[in-house]
């Protein structure tokens, strides 16, 4: 599935990255993120469309494709745990 750049800001907003961070994180170049965002995805090679799409899918954001009624984001649901502070880690409570 192809990404739209308003899904790409989008998701973006959801984790709270800058485009910056989104660049280093995804391993490209911070123009690339731009391009894409401005809406010239023509010139984005399809690689590094993937790598952002995945980097922001491993960051809990969930895709949706067009089917009729728009494009859309959201965050995946995450599973419910109990908080461990710092002074609670040990060996007892690796999963």
């Amino acid at each position: 599935m192809m990404i739209e750049s308003a899904q790409l800001r989008a998701g973006r907003a959801f984790v709270g990255w800058s485009q910056a961070e989104l660049a280093n994180a995804a391993g490209l170049p911070l123009a690339t993120v731009e391009l894409f965002e401005m809406g010239s995805a023509n010139q984005v090679p399809p690689e590094a469309v993937a790598r952002l799409r995945a980097t922001l899918e491993a960051a809990g954001v969930v895709f949706i494709p067009d089917d009729g009624g728009g494009a859309g984001v959201r965050l995946r649901k995450l599973r419910e745990s109990k908080y461990l502070g710092w002074e609670d880690l040990n060996a007892s409570n690796d999963e």
